[in-house]
């Protein structure tokens, strides 16, 4: 997976040790500070490398867009805890906690909806958690039975793409259900050569277009 102007781990070292990279960009916090024990929607997102734990500069605006489409109703979200390092070693345990999650709160809660989705390797973790192979490591799927409970998936910056494929089509069962998101120029998703194209998901619109595709498969429109 090399980048026409190096590594991916390469790029994403500098996005994360520069001043206004991706670390230095703390994410907001993952939910209310009570939240609904069993809501009507579950969101469960995994931030991009090297960022702070929490949703992240891109789950953050894009959680908060989904919340205000889904006005009336109740909507949790959940960060999920894995190490998220630049290394790029970590999206297998990611897929582990995203699974266990949405497996505890699916039999807690037998009428709540899923939301899955991943930013950067995040993106990984959502792909492994569904049962794409990648080359950034191996994680715990969620059980096909529980497919039905996940409404929708979005992913923003996915590496996968630089492998030729896309969840839409890579994937049987959350296939039609799926939305990815590259920005133009982004070298993690596009091979392109605009590093900075990668931090813009959260203020480039493509999170209030993604929380919208999410709303309309939960509600059905």
């Amino acid at each position: 997976m090399v980048l026409k102007n190096g590594t991916l781990f390469t790029f994403l070292a500098m996005a994360a040790a520069s001043a206004g990279g991706i670390s230095g960009c703390p994410g907001p916090d993952s939910g209310p500070p009570t939240p609904v024990k069993c809501a009507d929607v579950e969101v469960v997102f995994a931030r991009g490398s090297g960022e702070l734990p929490g949703l992240g500069i891109t789950g953050g605006p894009f959680v908060s867009s989904l919340k205000a489409d889904l006005a009336g109703k109740s909507v949790n979200s959940y960060a999920v805890n894995y190490a998220a390092d630049v290394a790029q070693t970590s999206a297998g345990s990611g897929a582990t906690d995203m699974t266990n999650h949405v497996t505890s709160v699916a039999a807690e809660c037998p009428n709540t909806k899923f939301v899955l989705g991943g930013y950067s390797q995040g993106a990984s973790v959502t792909d492994i958690a569904i049962g794409i192979p990648t080359l950034l490591g191996s994680g715990k799927t969620i059980p096909t039975n529980l497919a039905p409970r996940v409404w929708a998936v979005v992913v923003f910056g996915n590496p996968l793409a630089l492998l030729g494929q896309h969840i839409p089509t890579a994937s049987k069962l959350y296939g039609s259900k799926a939305q990815e998101f590259c920005a133009l120029g982004d070298p993690v998703c596009g091979n392109g050569v605009n590093g900075v194209a990668h931090l813009t998901y959260g203020s480039n619109g493509m999170t209030t277009q993604g929380a919208a595709f999410a709303a309309s498969k939960v509600t059905g429109s």
